[in-house]
């Protein structure tokens, strides 16, 4: 019993508390992710911040050019349809589409350290079905707006965060 009222008030105490601490983070970055360069926008929302400790989800989008030299536009039967190279037939018309859109969504947890003027943390990413840990750090640049970068498997981007 004891600890199931504690946990309600752990609970409360964290509804009541999030709203007040809650912030909208909203990232822009040039990145490398999965062996292809591009740029990413992202938002989160802080889900939880206990001091200088906090944990935000977010998700976004990852920009790349996924041109691919196997396909090519070309005239198949009077008409411009995409079409393997290689085999010469028609294939679908996204094969030849060269701009690449992927979701993904991450989780961070950072820990501000006010005297160094740094933020620090990890997080994981999932994008393709793949989880990827990263360790992520920040600095201010101006007063809602950080330099931050990323960095782990097959995953590394910098760029600005504006947390709101």
């Amino acid at each position: 019993m004891k600890h199931a009222l504690g946990a309600i008030a752990a609970a409360g105490t964290l509804a009541i508390a999030a709203p007040a601490t809650a912030q909208v983070a909203l990232e822009a970055n040039v990145a490398r992710s999965e062996g292809r360069w591009g740029g990413e926008l992202g938002a989160g929302y802080t889900v939880l911040a206990i001091d200088n400790f906090r944990i935000t989800p977010m998700v976004g989008v990852f920009f790349h050019d996924k041109n691919n030299d196997r396909y090519e536009i070309a005239e198949v039967a009077g008409n411009l349809r995409c079409r393997n190279i290689a085999s010469g037939r028609p294939v679908d018309s996204d094969r030849c589409d060269s701009k690449g859109r992927k979701l993904y969504s991450r989780i961070e947890a950072t820990l501000s350290l006010p005297v160094v003027g740094i933020s620090a943390g990890a997080g994981a990413r999932l994008t393709g079905g793949d989880f990827r840990p990263y360790f992520t750090a920040s600095t201010p640049l101006l007063p809602m707006v950080d330099l931050k970068a990323n960095a782990g498997s097959k995953y590394v981007a910098a760029g600005l965060s504006a947390k709101f």
